[in-house]
């Protein structure tokens, strides 16, 4: 990961430092903001690759950004933008879109070489991030993409919780992952979002792909967020995803781990991280915050994957 600010720059030569470098030569934007504001300036960003694709988190105090005709001309991406907004809000608008906002935790997309303005909503100024895939990256469709002006993802589409979790997967990986298993996640993003602007179709393979992945990676979230439950099981989220059990039977079918196997995993993930951050609590009582249907299930699960009892695993170094 590549990580920035402008606390390397003089005070006096940062925000000229961001526009001329930073959002001119990096972002391809033109930044403006008022020369007796541009003492108190700030931004921040990092960047992770992930083959061709990159992913960009930025934070910066208020300013406006264009990208203009000659921007685009002098730095063309060529490349399917993905926003999530992290924090105040965003206003967008050009001569091809209508006015639009997006408050926290929204989604939005674009094709990269479009022109557009935007500026933060509040004082806070700007915290997104932005994935950008370039189209010579997405097997299929390209024919309309250069149409896609900026434009929020409706948050009563089946897809955004999908998008949401796949989006999520690639921010929380770790900077040593293989290309090979963040491109299903990317490619995954590509289609949801080229679905959800109507330009990919919902029955095609590759649609229907990532789907799959979509909800493979929302049916492990989940999981993980209905683990104390004793009474997780696929039928539980087969209806929280609106699918059949079947096929969530069938998600995990290509997964390193059957859904059984992932509810145990996790649940004892979690117990482990019980026992250590947490050592006056009663072995029981974490059994049951974990899911497990009795102390004795609890035992016998956690000494065949540890090989020591939890009260033993308890007492060993850190």
């Amino acid at each position: 990961m590549y990580n920035w600010s402008t606390d390397h720059v003089d005070p006096q030569d940062r925000f000229d430092y961001w526009r001329e470098v930073r959002a001119k030569g990096l972002f391809g934007v033109t930044a403006e903001l008022e020369p007796e504001r541009r003492g108190n300036f700030f931004g921040e960003f990092s960047l992770r690759k992930f083959g061709n694709a990159g992913l960009i988190e930025l934070r910066a105090s208020p300013y406006r950004v264009e990208r203009r005709v000659g921007d685009i001309a002098d730095a063309r991406s060529d490349s399917l933008c993905i926003y999530q907004q992290l924090g105040g809000g965003g206003w967008f608008s050009g001569t091809r879109l209508d006015e639009f906002s997006v408050r926290d935790g929204m989604f939005a997309t674009s094709y990269s070489d479009l022109p557009y303005r935007t500026a933060p909503l509040s004082d806070d100024g700007f915290h997104l991030r932005v994935l950008k895939i370039p189209v010579a990256d997405i097997p299929w469709p390209h024919a309309g993409l250069d149409s896609l002006v900026p434009k929020p993802v409706h948050d009563q589409t089946e897809l955004r919780p999908l998008l949401e979790s796949c989006f999520q997967d690639i921010v929380e990986g770790s900077d040593e992952a293989e290309p090979a298993g963040t491109a299903p996640l990317v490619h995954a993003l590509a289609q949801m979002a080229l679905m959800e602007r109507g330009i990919a179709r919902p029955g095609s393979r590759l649609a229907q792909q990532a789907l799959r992945v979509g909800r493979l990676s929302l049916a492990r979230r989940l999981i993980a967020q209905h683990l104390s439950r004793a009474e997780l099981s696929p039928t539980l989220v087969a209806d929280m995803l609106g699918i059949s059990v079947r096929h969530v039977h069938m998600l995990f079918e290509t997964a390193e781990m059957s859904f059984s196997q992932t509810v145990t995993a996790l649940r004892l993930d979690h117990s482990r991280r019980l026992l250590r951050e947490a050592p006056q609590r009663p072995i029981a009582d974490i059994a049951h915050a974990c899911g497990f249907e009795s102390l004795a299930t609890f035992y016998r699960v956690f000494n065949a994957a540890v090989s020591m009892t939890p009260g033993d695993y308890r007492t060993q170094p850190a």
